[in-house]
């Protein structure tokens, strides 16, 4: 699976920022520049030197959002086909403990939102699997066992 993987959603948030970055962000970092050198002497001058590094960094983001969103490949809200796919949420259990998870391409990624990559090791591991399998994944700490009670 080569590409970026991205919800509508997602993709949605980074036209949204890189509209604000094309916008207000080289606004905001030519008055930086234009501040900075109304200071005088450029040679020593960190104010101007500091406004340069943002504005490098600005394009730069805008050129990797821009690749990004040329490339991306949109996840389907598809009918649930009964196998973990990208962009299916997946409530999983371990032991006694029951967690919901949403499988995503790795730029959406956030495991403090529950929202895991395709890529990582549990993610790799419910991909293509069914209702009811069971799966293993090798941590450091030992191996940990999931069994899948429900995909949407």
């Amino acid at each position: 699976m080569d590409g970026k993987y991205l919800t509508q959603e997602g993709l949605d948030k980074l036209k949204k920022e890189l509209e604000y970055l094309k916008k207000e962000g080289r606004i905001e970092v030519a008055e930086q520049l234009k501040e900075a050198i109304s200071f005088g002497d450029l040679s020593e001058n960190a104010a101007y030197d500091e406004a340069k590094d943002n504005q490098a960094a600005i394009e730069g983001k805008i050129l990797d959002l821009e690749r990004l969103i040329s490339s991306a490949k949109v996840i389907q809200d598809n009918e649930n086909t009964g196998w973990v796919q990208i962009g299916s949420y997946v409530t999983i259990k371990q032991g006694d403990d029951e967690e919901r998870y949403h499988v995503v391409g790795e730029e959406e990624a956030n495991p403090m939102e529950n929202r895991i990559s395709f890529k990582s090791p549990l993610g790799q591991a419910l991909l293509n699997k069914p209702k009811g399998a069971e799966v293993e994944i090798k941590t450091p700490k030992g191996s940990l066992k999931y069994k899948i009670l429900k995909i949407e």
